[in-house]
């Protein structure tokens, strides 16, 4: 799968996702845009965007994006913290569905 780490997820955790193509929003260049805007930019080259941002469902109507939600629900957004919750968000990639969040962790 082609992942994409959001802004607020340390990108040094990519390391930590393997099998999968993963890369960081400030690698792409997207630091600071809306998240409306990276939405639609993130569904036309990524297949799921990993964040801790929980408000992030609340603020986009995800069904209109063709791209899967996963929302690490950890500690802090401390690498330390996100570690743990590499497991479970390898468990739950092959299930995850575009327009929909999927929780892991908490």
């Amino acid at each position: 799968m082609r992942i994409l780490l959001d802004e607020c997820v340390d990108r040094r955790l990519g390391r930590e996702i393997t099998g999968h193509s993963v890369a960081s929003v400030a690698e792409k260049g997207w630091v600071g845009i809306a998240n409306g805007e990276l939405l639609r930019r993130a569904a036309a080259e990524f297949d799921v965007l990993v964040t801790v941002d929980r408000n992030l469902p609340f603020q986009q109507h995800l069904p209109k994006y063709s791209i899967a939600v996963v929302l690490i629900e950890a500690k802090s957004n401390r690498l330390a913290d996100l570690i743990p919750q590499v497991a479970k968000l390898l468990d739950t990639l092959p299930q995850v569905q575009p327009g929909v969040v999927t929780r892991v962790g908490g």
